[in-house]
């Protein structure tokens, strides 16, 4: 071993002065592209940047040592050395060694400059340079048998569109080719000739024609003439319909029988044969299926022109229910009708309507409780025939304390917390007319219930309920919105220890955010998501929500004053918004930068004195600040006594703020990586002398934040994204001890691992 280390050494000593021995005789090895040398035109003006960046592109090769990921070459060639001067055996660990480790040279001749200048002629050409030429040189390095090459390219003068000739306005087809024609971009005097331009000019063509009931018309039916004799230097264009161009294709039809099946995956008994506005439905029962969905998905009349976007969105309407597994659309001409009417033959699949999942997690927290938890859910997706859904999930997790101190132990029956929620969901928005909304996307109106229930033996029992009643819609092509008009929580604390009575007797404020009540609300939530190109994106969501507001005013229009009772329990009036940005960033090919801000308030008032607990903000965990588990800091500059273990222990506050910036990059098939930055912490917006530091103020506010760095792969299957993060503390919030901005007690406890589904943001 220590033979083959010293090999390694004196490869990267002479890497520089040994890569070249085995070169044959004439051969050079390529080094990369020094320059590619664009002059201007005849008339000085600069040839736009993007064809200079294909041009660029065109002629790029990698050569040896070069690392993509960050367009570099680096200066020790190892892999070259490797093959000009190890041994390679056929077998044994030596052989091994020399596969791992070989880079073949990639030489001038393998490069084939000479074909790259006629690929950069022929990109001239299609974009208007007929009179470019182009070259190349190589420049020889030291050493003789190393070369780069430079491309020299001059475009010469831009032949522009002198003359437009459109086809004679003789038919109808005729006539709408003109006018889209006329009102293309592309196709104006005085634009650059350029042959992918035409192209999207044709293409724009076939389509709208497509959509004015030439449905087997295509872009290779138009075909251009160029003439750059009539006039020197520039181009004379004329449209023509290419000859032998099926007569179907110049046809212009209409929508004829439209018939849609709806069968069953294993078969059935017989078809119901329903009459709809739209067409004839054929059902294979027993089956669900609410007969008013034909009229609402399809969008195709008959006698009406058809149009290939009608006949999109009626695919689209039907595979976005939920119900149907495969949906295959057929157009046949009809031979027996007068006039030209295509047929349209509409199969749908159904799906099986209900799904079982189960999850199954394991959690460890900074309270030295650990555990497992699952979740086992049951939905129905056509409960009455239009693509309801009706969930039922049941959840249960069960901690125990690893760990004790003092008196304290750990019991035999420890932690759990159990639940069952259902939801209900029409696929359409049972409200008013004038709540904005896109009938080409689905609009969902849910109506959820659950219950849960928290079991901490050592502390406390606490049963919640909640009631709500929202609506999901989009009402733009890039804002989602979610109103929820009416949402009731009721928490019980059905049970109390010694010990947690103890903690809210010395801390009044954990008792009235722990206190029985009921909090009634109303919340909006609206996000923002787009792509301006496939470089930036940029995703905005706020929310917004009060409790208890109606109520009181309710309240205080009869005269009741003092504290308001709900059903003779204390209901819960605050108010609370949340902001959180998201930037994501493409570096290069599959790399991005992805950048989050975060920041929530929340603010009791009237009839109540604390936010509830359930309402409160935490940080920390595999969607937060990744080097802190979840709960473990804040709120601001207070930590409990590692001695008092019923101190504090859910730290949570009533304003947060994180910032996280993530690098996200490929590393082999679906394995991705990442290196992340993270920070944040959560105040209390009320003094609390229990819990000194832990107002928010802005001396302290950045003391106050939490740092943390870390990595992470990522296994990313479209579908289904494993993530893994290791996260780093760099500075904790409170007093650990240590003095300095990296104040962590060690590197071994400055660590948390994090496994979970689903990229953090």
């Amino acid at each position: 071993m220590k033979r083959y280390t010293l090999y390694l050494l004196i490869a990267l000593v002479t890497a520089s002065c040994s890569t070249t021995r085995r070169i044959p005789e004439g051969e050079q090895l390529y080094t990369g592209v020094k320059k590619v040398e664009i002059s201007t035109t005849p008339s000085g003006e600069a040839i736009p940047a993007e064809l200079a960046s294909q041009l660029k592109e065109t002629v790029f090769v990698a050569p040896n040592n070069y690392f993509s990921l960050l367009n570099w070459r680096y200066p020790f060639p190892l892999g070259l050395w490797v093959y000009n001067n190890w041994p390679n055996p056929d077998h044994g660990f030596k052989h091994w060694i020399y596969d791992k480790l070989v880079e073949e040279p990639v030489l001038v001749s393998d490069v084939r400059p000479e074909v790259r200048t006629r690929m950069l002629d022929e990109m001239l050409d299609n974009n208007g340079y007929f009179r470019g030429t182009t070259d190349y040189r190589l420049n020889p390095a030291k050493n003789p048998r190393k070369a780069s090459i430079t491309y020299i390219v001059n475009p010469g003068p831009a032949y522009l569109l002198d003359s437009i000739e459109l086809l004679p306005d003789t038919t109808r087809l005729y006539h709408l080719i003109d006018s889209i024609a006329s009102n293309d971009k592309y196709l104006v005097a005085g634009a650059r000739f350029c042959t992918d331009s035409l192209g999207t000019a044709r293409t724009r063509i076939a389509n709208t024609l497509r959509n004015k009931g030439y449905y087997y018309f295509r872009p290779e039916y138009i075909e251009y003439l160029a003439d750059s004799l009539e006039h020197r230097g520039s181009i004379a264009l004329r449209l023509t319909i290419a000859s032998g161009t099926p007569k179907a294709a110049l046809t212009q039809w209409k929508v004829g029988d439209v018939t849609v099946r709806a069968n069953k995956p294993y078969g059935g008994r017989y078809y119901d044969t329903i009459p709809t506005d739209r067409g004839l439905l054929l059902q294979q029962m027993p089956s669900r299926l609410r007969h008013a969905l034909v009229n609402e998905c399809v969008t195709m009349r008959k006698g009406r022109t058809f149009t290939v976007r009608s006949m999109e969105n009626t695919q689209s309407y039907l595979a976005r229910l939920g119900i149907f597994n495969a949906i295959n659309m057929n157009v046949t001409p009809d031979t027996i009708s007068a006039e030209p009417q295509l047929n349209v033959d509409i199969d749908c699949m159904f799906d099986t309507p209900l799904e079982a999942s189960i999850e199954v997690n394991a959690s460890s927290k900074s309270n030295s409780y650990i555990g497992p938890g699952a979740t086992f859910s049951v939905t129905n997706r056509n409960l009455f025939g239009g693509g309801e859904q009706l969930n039922v999930a049941l959840t249960g997790t069960y901690e125990w304390q690893t760990g004790h101190s003092g008196a304290q132990k750990s019991s035999i029956f420890n932690s759990y917390e159990i639940g069952v929620s259902g939801s209900l969901a029409f696929p359409r928005l049972i409200a008013p007319k004038f709540i904005p909304r896109r009938r080409r996307n689905l609009n969902w109106t849910r109506i959820t219930l659950n219950a849960d229930l928290l079991n901490r033996p050592h502390y406390f029992k606490m049963a919640q309920f909640n009631l709500s009643y929202s609506y999901e819609w989009q009402a733009s092509r890039n804002v989602f919105t979610t109103l929820t008009p009416f949402k009731l929580t009721y928490t019980k604390l059905i049970n109390t220890t010694e010990v947690f009575d103890s903690i809210t007797a010395a801390n009044p404020a954990i008792a009235l955010s722990f206190r029985s009540q009921f909090i009634p609300q109303i919340a909006y939530t609206y996000n923002y998501s787009r792509y301006f190109n496939r470089d930036n994106g940029l995703d905005v969501t706020w929310s917004l929500q009060e409790a208890g507001n109606i109520f009181w005013a309710i309240y205080e229009a009869c005269g009741v004053k003092g504290e308001k009772k709900l059903f003779g329990t204390p209901f819960s009036q605050f108010i609370k918004g949340q902001m959180q940005v998201v930037y994501n960033r493409r570096l290069t090919g599959d790399n991005w930068l992805v950048s989050r801000v975060a920041v929530g308030a929340a603010h009791a008032y009237a009839n109540s004195a604390q936010v509830p607990y359930s309402e409160q903000f935490y940080v920390g965990g595999a969607n937060s600040v990744r080097a802190f588990t979840v709960r473990s800091i804040g709120p601001g500059s207070y930590h409990a006594p590692s001695d008092e273990v019923d101190g504090y222990f859910d730290q949570t506050g009533t304003f947060k703020f994180e910032a996280n910036v993530e690098y996200r990059f490929p590393i082999f098939g679906p394995l991705h990586g990442a290196m992340f930055l993270d920070s944040g912490n959560v105040w209390l917006l009320k003094n609390d002398p229990q819990r000194p530091g832990g107002k928010l103020k802005g001396s302290t506010f950045f003391e106050d934040l939490a740092l943390g760095t870390g990595v992470g792969l990522r296994f990313d299957i479209s579908m289904l994204v494993i993530r893994a993060d290791l996260g780093i503390g760099i500075h904790a919030p409170y007093d650990t001890g240590k003095s300095g901005y990296y104040n962590m007690t060690s590197f071994g406890n400055s660590l948390a691992f994090h496994l979970a589904i689903g990229y953090p943001f």
